[in-house]
């Protein structure tokens, strides 16, 4: 029989000091940010509109706000959280988490004409084309000799 100085499954504790420098800079960001997730989302062009389809569990019409910024569409959906008295929870940070997505669709559209409507979590957006004019007015044909 060997003998061994750990047993083979033994745990190990083990002090692992943080770098600062990166602690300190996570710290910065999510103190001037808000803390979002990303949704799950469907993005698809037709001829004459692009259609945004975003899943948002938990979210109704008042906790959707749609802003353009430039080239960039910010869909903010935040959820109606419930304060419960004798409710304690363990890592549910990030499902209480709101929602925020950000595309950068480009300034072909019109963003004020934009549509939406959110039923049962599901946000649709239509984003309508700038209508270039594409019938000019034909070029009158000179005789030159």
């Amino acid at each position: 029989m060997r003998f061994h100085p750990f047993p083979p499954f033994s745990t190990m504790h083990t002090i692992i000091n943080p770098d600062s420098s990166a602690s300190r800079r996570f710290a910065r960001e999510t103190s001037s940010n808000e803390a979002f997730r990303k949704p799950n989302y469907d993005c698809r062009e037709h001829v004459d509109a692009v259609k945004l389809v975003v899943y948002v569990p938990g979210v109704d019409a008042a906790g959707v706000t749609i802003t353009s910024r430039g080239p960039d569409l910010v869909v903010t959906a935040r959820k109606t959280h419930f304060v419960r008295v004798n409710w304690q929870s363990l890592h549910l940070e990030t499902s209480q988490l709101d929602y925020q997505l950000r595309l950068r669709l480009g300034l072909d559209f019109e963003y004020a004409a934009m549509q939406a409507e959110i039923r049962d979590g599901v946000l649709e957006v239509s984003v309508p084309k700038v209508q270039r004019e594409l019938a000019r007015e034909p070029e009158t044909l000179r005789r030159v000799a």
